[in-house]
């Protein structure tokens, strides 16, 4: 009788197991063609990055004039979610973006006009919400025995921009396929390991938390430092008790500390909050906006973000 409620016990075990892995959660991903893909064929366009000029891929035109880049992403997806990866489709998010074009995409200090800008890219990370980026990068050969393609597959943290997951190929010559099934069938040969690896950096962001930048800042206005005490304490030593108290395993460091500056990186925050919402940079420095601006310290507050994975508080004006 004994044994019988052991293997029963181990039976159950097994199914919890199984039913745990099963349910384990994916990362989100969003597919777009590579700086480089775009590059080669004209799809770029400057923006001004607080007075620097900086070169960006042009998505909307991608989206509207390149044949093959819709067929592409949706092929290379259909493996994606095959394997339990949700997607979010960029073409669509676009739209979005532009419907919303009116929206005031600058932020700025009420006295100095101190201001931060978003790049194209950074825009659509933000409305999209995805964790992971995947750009894809191909390109045509011409064969005695018909078509091939290569291509190059990368992964990146769309918090960080950190590379992740990279996958590269040939694919066998064809004489009937179009590009969109030639790449197909190329990453096929290639996207299990490509997909492990995804679903490993995943799993250490489940474990131990999104990665992420917090920078505490003062406007010179601002009759104070982060060396001012309060209540016989620095204001840097109450912002590092936050950051242990609040951060995922207590785990971050501090790459740079002044009295008009703290700079922590490598700030792991959980996946979600509370109320199982998808926690980013932002949402999680508006926990120490409100600390700061609580008793003791009623400091007037700013909070900018750049991009899903930096955050920028700064202490004295809004």
């Amino acid at each position: 009788m004994k044994s019988t409620y052991l293997i029963v016990a181990i039976l159950l075990a097994l199914g919890n197991s199984v039913t745990c892995i099963g349910q384990a959660k994916k990362p989100t991903l969003m597919i777009l063609p590579s700086d480089n893909w775009c590059e080669q064929r004209y799809f770029m366009t400057e923006f001004d990055n607080q007075g620097t000029k900086q070169k960006v891929p042009n998505y909307k035109q991608v989206f509207q004039e390149d044949a093959e880049i819709n067929q592409v992403i949706s092929k290379i997806g259909s493996l994606m979610i095959e394997r339990g990866f949700p997607l979010k489709d960029a073409e669509q998010e676009l739209k979005a973006i532009e419907a919303r074009s009116a929206e005031d995409n600058m932020t700025s200090s009420t006295t100095s006009a101190s201001s931060i800008s978003e790049s194209p890219l950074d825009k659509l990370k933000n409305k999209a919400k995805a964790d992971i980026i995947i750009q894809i990068w191909w390109k045509i050969n011409k064969t005695d025995k018909g078509n091939s393609v290569s291509f190059t597959l990368e992964a990146f943290d769309a918090f960080t921009s950190k590379r992740i997951a990279s996958s590269t190929g040939i694919g066998s010559p064809n004489t009937t396929d179009l590009v969109p099934e030639l790449l197909q069938k190329a990453v096929l040969a290639n996207i299990d390991p490509f997909a492990a690896q995804l679903q490993k950096h995943f799993d250490d962001m489940f474990s131990n938390g999104r990665e992420v930048i917090v920078t505490v800042k003062r406007w010179k206005s601002w009759d104070k430092n982060l060396s001012t005490e309060v209540n016989g304490e620095e204001i840097t030593d109450y912002i590092n008790k936050w950051m242990a108290l609040n951060t995922t395993k207590g785990r971050f460091s501090t790459s740079d500390a002044t009295e008009n500056n703290i700079r922590f990186d490598q700030v792991r925050i959980p996946l979600f909050d509370s109320n199982n919402n998808a926690l980013d940079a932002r949402q999680f420095a508006k926990g120490l906006q409100k600390y700061l601006k609580a008793a003791p310290f009623n400091f007037e507050v700013k909070l900018m973000t750049r991009g899903l994975g930096e955050a920028i508080l700064v202490l004295g004006e809004k």
